[in-house]
């Protein structure tokens, strides 16, 4: 009888591509019989998966630059493959970066090739979602476990990112909030920076950023939510390189409501504050699928990506309204501050009668 080895996968990308990963990574532990070994980039892939159920060790790589023999962070993440060399590879990494950093540190742990499925091998298919192509590639077993192709796994309705929370980090959330003195308040989240907002020497111009959104209509919604709901607190979220862009919208929205926690959000606080925040309004970047599988109610404003594909899909019945992309806008800044108010207006109407009746049924739109 061939001994259970636990899946490998590989996927080094951003935030929100390794928040997609997690139907593939539950769809793997469930026909290997075993959690996945996942090797990813960067810290939030540990603050992500490291006491995840469907992950038995996380192998997060600090940067995949430079040549391999160069990097000493690859090479130790090589060792580890090598000793896995035997446990079935699921490689999620397209090209250019498959074959300048995966391939190299494939070929020198000694990795098989009729152990690797490839995702680059996995044909597209028109409007399909990144999870779904990714849950192909899962079930199609690697030529040497022929024994993982048909497990009766039985399969999701419209399968969602899944992320359990430690009551330590609620509780540390709360006591954020409390010193915050925003405790016993609706929170409503703004999201407006994304990774190519900041370049090293200041704010990205906005005519190179197709998912920027203009500092002023983010004033001019957080005065329009206020005026909806006066009680709550609007709270800016980003990294610590965000503080200066993000300080400036919050400078200049004249809206008293209108808070910033930017650089104050670890990886386990921000999973924390969005499981129990009224609402979000993010661009499309990482945050926003992480508040979508956190059950965050969610409008998410697209620019020259297809929505069909990279939309956000939203757990615990929570809603996602995806506002712009492809094929009808290809910039952020082509949506007037009026539709997203409306957007996020409905919202809070739907989530008010939703609470009203006891329930709260999953939803996603596109305006």
């Amino acid at each position: 009888m061939q001994r259970v080895r636990p899946p490998v996968v590989i996927r080094l990308a951003r935030l929100g591509d390794t928040v997609l990963l997690q139907p593939l990574l539950r769809r793997l532990h469930r026909r290997h019989r075993e959690p996945c070994v996942l090797v990813a980039l960067g810290d939030y892939a540990r603050g992500l998966y490291e006491g995840h159920p469907d992950v038995a060790r996380v192998i997060a790589l600090r940067t995949q630059s430079g040549p391999l023999w160069l990097s000493p962070d690859r090479l130790r993440a090589t060792r580890v493959l090598h000793e896995l060399r035997d446990s079935p590879f699921y490689v999620c990494q397209n090209e250019p970066r498959f074959s300048t950093k995966v391939r190299p540190m494939l070929r020198l742990a000694g990795v098989p090739r009729d152990h690797c499925r490839f995702i680059g091998e996995m044909p597209t298919v028109a409007g399909e979602h990144e999870i779904d192509w990714l849950l192909r590639l899962g079930d199609c077993a690697p030529p040497a476990f022929p024994g993982a192709r048909d497990t009766g796994v039985e399969e999701e309705l419209t399968p969602v990112p899944e992320f359990p929370l430690a009551d330590t980090h609620r509780i540390e959330c709360l006591d954020w909030l409390g010193r915050r003195g925003w405790l016993g308040r609706p929170l409503v989240l703004l999201q407006p920076s994304n990774r190519r907002t900041m370049r090293w020497n200041g704010v990205r111009d906005a005519a190179d950023d197709d998912k920027a959104w203009p500092a002023e209509r983010w004033g001019a919604l957080a005065r329009a939510i206020a005026a909806q709901m006066p009680e709550a607190r609007i709270v800016l979220c980003g990294a610590r390189a965000e503080r200066r862009h993000v300080e400036a919208i919050r400078a200049g929205a004249a809206c008293p409501q209108l808070v910033s926690a930017c650089g104050e959000l670890p990886l386990a606080r921000m999973k924390a504050l969005l499981e129990l925040a009224h609402s979000m309004v993010s661009v499309d970047t990482g945050p926003a699928h992480l508040a979508a599988a956190m059950g965050c109610p969610l409008v998410v404003l697209f620019g020259a990506r297809w929505p069909s594909q990279w939309a956000p899909r939203g757990g615990r019945g929570s809603p996602v309204t995806v506002l712009g992309g492809l094929p009808d806008l290809s910039r952020v800044d082509a949506l007037s501050v009026e539709s997203v108010s409306s957007a996020w207006t409905s919202l809070a109407r739907q989530l008010a009668a939703a609470a009203a009746v006891g329930s709260s049924p999953r939803t996603v739109r596109r305006l």
